[in-house]
Formats: C-alpha cells, structure tokens, sequence
C-alpha cells in the first residue's frame, strides 16, 4: 500500500509539471519572423539549427501541444512548414522547414493580463533591412557627410574651439547641389503581440494606427522633395528603441510616431501632439552617458564616427546638451504647425504641444513628435478612427504640419531649399553660391564674421552648395 501510495503521489506531481501549448501565433516583419508559443505555465527550452535540409528546432521540456500547427499563416516568412512530434525522451519537438538563413534567437515572458506563459522565437534573416524600400545608397551617403559636418561642428562649439570649425570649413569648397529628399521616419505604434488600446467595440489601436501611417507616408512619397517609410508595415512588434536604430539607419531627418489615446473613462476626446520632456532629455543624457557601447551611438552615429571614447565626462555632456537642445527645439517648433493641422479637423484635447518622456522621442539626433490621433476610448472617436476618410484627414493633418515647418526651414542641401533659391539671389544682401567657393572666403569677401554669417542662415554645418543663396547680415 505504501508502494502504490509512493507511485501514485509521483505520478501527480509529474502530471502537475506538464506543460501545454494552447496557441501559437506566428508574425512576419522584413528582417525576421516572430512565432510565440502560448502555454499553460513556464517550461524549459532549447532552440538550435540543423542543416541539409536547413531547420530550427525547438525542444520542449514535459510539454504538450493542445493546436493546429495548419492554423498558422506562413506567407511571407522563411518558414516553409511546421512539423511537430514527440521526443524521444518526453516533451514537445517542433521542427521549422526555413528557406532562407536565419539566426534563431529565443526568451520567455511571465503572465500577465492579457497573456500567459510564453515562449518567443525570432528568426533573425542576416543582413536583411528592417524597412521595406530602405534609403538609396546616394542619400546615405550624402546624409553621412551631412551628419559628420554638423558633429564635427557641434564638437568644436562643445570644447569652445570655433577657430578650429574656422579652420575646418577653410578647405571646404561648395559642394554639387544634391536636391536631396527630406527622409521621414513615421511609426506605427505597437503591433503584433502588443495591439496597443483596444476600443469599445473591438477596434485595435495597432490597426488603425497602421493605416493612418500608411496614409501619411503615402502623402509625402507623392511630393516631390520628401520621401517617407515605416518603422513597420505590418502586423509585427518592434521594439521601442529598435523605433529609433531604423530611424537613424535610415538617416531619417524627423520622426513622428502615431497612437490613439486610451483611457479608463469614455468621455475624453480629442487629438495631442508631444515632444521630449526636459526631464526625459535629462534622464535619456545619463542613459547615453552610461552607455558602454558609445563607439555605435549619438556621437558616434552608427558607423561610428567622432565616438565618444575619447571624449571626457564634461565633454561628452555638454555635446549631447548642445544636440538635445537642437532637437528638442526642432521637435517644438514643428509640433506647434502639426497640431494647428489637426485642430483644423478634429477636437484637441490639449490647446498646446504637450512634453513627455516617451522612449520613442529620445533619439538624441533626429526631431521626434509623438501624435495622439484621438481616443480610442470614446465610442464616437473609435467610429471615427475606423473611418478610412477620417484616417485620411489625420494623416493630411500632420503631414502639412511637418512639411510647413520643412518650408520654412529647409535642409540647405534638400530640393526644398534649392526651390526656395531659385527665386532668390537678386537683393543687395543675397549671395549665390559659385563653384570653389567656402563657408570663410565668402564671409571674408563680405567683411563679415562666419559665425555671423552662418547665424544669419541657419546652418549648422560648414558645407556649401553651389546655387545655395545665402543672406548676408
């Protein structure tokens, strides 16, 4: 009796143990697909590779399969088929047929309100672009020299070294007009296993905040001298500060990220706009600051140039300031002309640019905003928000908003500013850009200091273009 006792008491533990799979659910993204597996409880997992043919397989510890793997939607992705059997030795296997090379890579999550136990497994294609029509080589290259002028710059201002941004721009000669695009990074907020507020009636916020999105960069691919592309275009996850690496690898020159607002209580309304708090700024300098890996950050930019490893703690403080300030004035100036947009169309919930500390606004180097297109909470802003006609106002909204800022203020080497040029040059105080022309023999023809010249303009970097129209003090 006590044997039997003993194996009886075994058995229920081993049954109490077992794990099962009640779900998977399976996302497609242009550099990887995301399956995640939802269980009853925690088990152990073991993720590996095998070769001719390739697959991945993932081994589960004491587990069972309560689904369908025929249910799951594999267009789009480098698997071919999902096999699944049981081990040997006990538990779960699931084996992916893959088409292409993949870097497998796996982590767990706790409960929590809206899900259980599960596991995430990333299939991570090498070499892949995170966007769908990622920027021309041309622009790269044209935004990197851009890029390095303004660092190089605001590193001579940092150490209070201005004869040597003299110096610099000496041997500069005006450049070829490139008429380059303005690059705008727009962001769908939330995806796939995060959809994000969700609206009396069912409405997702990942949803129609895709569309919105889709809309707006849509709106500036069809005007010439812009070019927009989206951190996601699908149903898929990416991670907050993933948002802002694509952002800056895609040399974006503003970044708006686009929500539907949610509260407890059906009765707010209306749209908001934000930027970066100062607190957030200040929190986000100590995070860059404490960053190990430097040589690939704001500074350093993602190739790496003008790292901050050889910078000392004052230094590298007051250049992240000086390019904080930069940005964050960017981001206010042009999210007053975005919510003067919206409130054109829609209600505002707040009559100014509201400030926050929202991850997606931290880059330290790109102008960012942040749009609460409506409630999704309240049911007439929900209906309102499903409506592909009202989509479209919103994203007709904060597109006029950002391209009259970008009227206004041009990049000097954009097809923008060279527009605005063309009508210019006449007047006594108006000079043209020649061939072999510098930032210094210019300001030296006219009796005048660079940086007064270089204040009267706007610029930022020590690069002329020819044809570029410059207003002399």
């Amino acid at each position: 009796m006590l044997v039997s006792l003993g194996c009886l008491g075994a058995a229920v533990q081993v049954q109490a143990q077992t794990v099962t799979v009640d779900n998977m659910r399976l996302w497609s993204a242009p550099d990887h697909v995301r399956l995640v597996f939802d269980m009853s409880g925690p088990a152990n997992a073991n993720v590996f590779t095998l070769d001719n043919p390739d697959r991945v397989v993932i081994d589960l510890d004491s587990t069972d399969l309560d689904f369908d793997v025929d249910k799951l939607d594999l267009d789009d992705s480098a698997i071919d088929k999902v096999r699944t059997g049981v081990r040997e030795s006990g538990g779960l296997r699931v084996v992916l047929d893959i088409n292409r090379a993949v870097v497998p890579k796996s982590f767990t999550l706790p409960p929590n309100e809206q899900y259980s136990d599960r596991l995430v497994v990333d299939l991570v294609y090498p070499g892949a672009s995170a966007v769908e029509d990622p920027i021309d080589p041309i622009e790269a290259m044209i935004r990197d020299q851009e890029i390095a002028a303004q660092r190089a710059q605001t590193e001579a201002v940092a150490q209070g070294n201005e004869e040597k941004a003299d110096e610099m721009a000496a041997a500069v000669e005006a450049q070829p007009h490139p008429k380059r695009d303005i690059i705008i990074a727009v962001d769908p907020g939330h995806g796939g296993e995060d959809p994000g507020a969700t609206g009396p009636n069912g409405t997702r916020e990942k949803d129609v905040v895709l569309d919105i999105a889709r809309k707006l960069k849509q709106r500036f691919d069809q005007t010439p001298g812009f070019k927009a592309f989206l951190t996601r275009d699908g149903d898929y996850y990416v991670g907050l500060r993933q948002r802002t690496l694509i952002a800056r690898q895609q040399k974006a020159d503003f970044f708006v990220s686009i929500h539907a607002d949610a509260v407890r209580s059906s009765q707010p309304f209306g749209s908001s706009v934000y930027a970066l708090s100062q607190s957030g700024a200040t929190s986000e300098t100590a995070r860059w600051l404490a960053a190990t890996e430097n040589q690939s950050d704001l500074i350093g930019g993602v190739d790496g140039n003008l790292s901050l490893d050889d910078k000392d703690e004052v230094l590298r403080g007051v250049l992240l300031d000086l390019t904080m300030t930069a940005t964050m004035n960017d981001s206010l100036a042009t999210g007053g002309q975005v919510l003067d947009q919206l409130g054109r169309i829609n209600k505002l919930h707040k009559s100014g640019v509201e400030q926050a500390g929202f991850v997606v606004l931290k880059s330290p180097d790109i102008p960012s905003l942040l749009v609460e297109t409506g409630f999704i909470s309240n049911p007439r802003e929900e209906a309102q928000l499903r409506s592909s006609a009202h989509q479209a106002q919103l994203a007709q909204a904060i597109y006029a908003g950002i391209v009259a800022h970008f009227r206004q203020h041009p990049p000097p080497s954009s097809l923008l500013a060279w527009q605005r040029d063309q009508g210019r040059g006449g007047a006594s105080n108006e000079y043209r850009v020649q061939s072999g022309d510098t930032l210094s023999q210019v300001a030296a023809s006219h009796n005048i200091s660079m940086k007064a010249l270089k204040q009267a303009n706007g610029l930022d970097s020590d690069i002329l273009r020819v044809g570029q129209v410059l207003t002399i003090p």
